[in-house]
């Protein structure tokens, strides 16, 4: 795995989206893996000032987001079809019908499930993935325990994800309790990824994942699988690293 240790925030999202955009103008029919929350956000500002200046073309890709809350609507403004609106799809020249996010109400979530990995495969799989990684070294929704070799399944979220994510609502009983995920097995298929941290609380994850074992215990250890992965992190996520990563 290639480390890449970067000053704030904001360099961290220019030098993802200077990966990702050397692989999408290579490829014109590019799959892009895509990930929610606060930390992918300075990547997907830099992606947007890329396709005003007209430097970055979106016209022909497809994204395929990691993961969405079950029994939230695409509607609600915490639902990660939402977020995804918000924050990237109605601010770039991609087609709408070309984005996908998992159905949270599915009526059959388990055949959503199956259809979703199928969707995927039908475009030749993700090209490039983006991933964040919890405090606690989930990825996509991927807990602790999760199986290395799982698949896009219905998941049960830990109290520590609750709590986590309960900032975005306005009780902790809002928060759901489930959600649809790609698995690690799904998410380490794809042919590159790229992992962004941010923060003193994602220290101690990082460095697990890095230079940990790989367990179940802390998912995004399964990366140290993957043949292509850079891992883009500002200095206050690197600060429980060895030095050797910092060279």
């Amino acid at each position: 795995m290639k480390v890449v240790i970067v000053r704030d925030k904001e360099e961290m999202g220019k030098r993802a989206a200077a990966l990702i955009a050397e692989q999408m103008r290579a490829k014109p029919h590019f799959v892009l893996g895509l990930a929610t929350g606060s930390t992918p956000l300075p990547l997907y500002q830099e992606l947007i000032r890329l396709n005003k200046a007209r430097k970055l073309d979106f016209s022909t890709t497809a994204t395929f987001n990691l993961d969405e809350y079950v029994g939230v609507p695409p509607t609600h403004n915490q639902s990660y079809r939402y977020f995804m609106n918000k924050n990237l799809f109605d601010r770039i020249n991609i087609c709408k019908a070309a984005t996908h996010v998992p159905d949270g109400m599915a009526k059959d979530p388990d055949a959503f499930c199956l259809a979703y990995e199928a969707m995927m495969d039908d475009v030749g799989g993700i090209d490039y993935q983006v991933l964040g990684i919890g405090s606690n070294g989930h990825i996509a929704f991927n807990e602790p325990g999760s199986s290395l070799a799982s698949r896009t399944r219905v998941v049960a979220l830990t109290k520590n994800t609750i709590k986590d994510n309960s900032r975005f609502f306005k009780r902790i009983q809002d928060v759901p309790t489930k959600a649809i995920s790609m698995g690690i097995g799904t998410v380490l298929e794809a042919e590159r990824i790229v992992m962004l941290a941010n923060g003193t609380n994602k220290a101690d994850a990082v460095a697990k994942a890095l230079e940990g074992p790989v367990s179940v215990s802390c998912p995004a250890s399964a990366l140290q699988m993957h043949p292509n992965v850079t891992w883009v992190i500002t200095r206050d996520a690197a600060t429980n690293l060895k030095l050797e990563w910092r060279r």
